[in-house]
């Protein structure tokens, strides 16, 4: 049993530095490059958990995980933020609207993002 990330990332660098080392780590991996995207495809794949960029094009990350958290069939899926932004406004801003966790970007390296999803899907 695999389990399924959706990655909701716009830079062509990362998604393919991220979801290259989640597919090692053994996770299954759905890129979405579009904000406006975002919510209808998590709903559809149904994933174990979500990493989200804040800044998108269409629409932000804040959109994106207030619709998840406010559409009773998604509600309950795990959504970890994964930005740049780093303000403990923006960190407070994303832990309230219900995210699992908030990784600022330039303070992990894809490693260790791994080992924060892995602390984060454990049962």
């Amino acid at each position: 049993f695999m389990q399924k990330i959706v990655l909701v990332e716009d830079d062509p660098l990362l998604i393919d530095i991220y979801s290259t080392k989640f597919r090692e780590a053994g996770f299954q991996v759905v890129v979405v490059d579009r904000g406006d995207a975002a919510a209808g495809i998590i709903e559809k794949e149904k994933p174990d958990l979500v990493v989200l960029d804040i800044v998108l094009p269409q629409k932000d990350g804040w959109e994106i995980l207030k619709s998840v958290k406010s559409n009773e069939k998604i509600k309950d899926t795990k959504v970890i933020i994964l930005s740049n932004l780093g303000q403990k406004e923006e960190i407070e801003k994303g832990m309230g609207l219900g995210a699992a966790g908030y990784l600022i970007k330039a303070h992990y390296t894809p490693s260790q993002v791994v080992k924060e999803i892995r602390k984060i899907l454990l049962p």
